[in-house]
């Protein structure tokens, strides 16, 4: 059996608010440390599996989307500053 197709909804919108929001506000930054906001991030928030986009649709409650996407923003950003923070004490 093949779970490929499974994936954590949230890995797209934490992956589209670091390259929305994060890039430009943090550009002296190397692709490490997106990463590791990426995977600070993602440990935060909860699991929520699709196998399509299109599911989500079917199973959000009217205004989960926005909920979803204000949560992600909110830990990817304490993410950044944590991990900026610990890059900045270990110069």
């Amino acid at each position: 059996m093949n779970f490929a197709s499974l994936y954590n909804y949230y890995e797209h919108l934490v992956f589209n608010c670091i390259n929305e929001q994060l890039v430009v506000q943090y550009e002296d930054q190397d692709e490490e440390f997106f990463l590791d906001v990426a995977c600070y991030s993602l440990t935060r928030l909860p699991s929520r599996y699709i196998r399509h986009e299109i599911d989500m649709i079917y199973y959000l409650a009217p205004g989960e989307q926005e909920e979803m996407e204000k949560r992600v923003l909110d830990t990817v950003l304490a993410a950044a500053k944590f991990i900026s923070e610990r890059v900045s004490q270990n110069k």
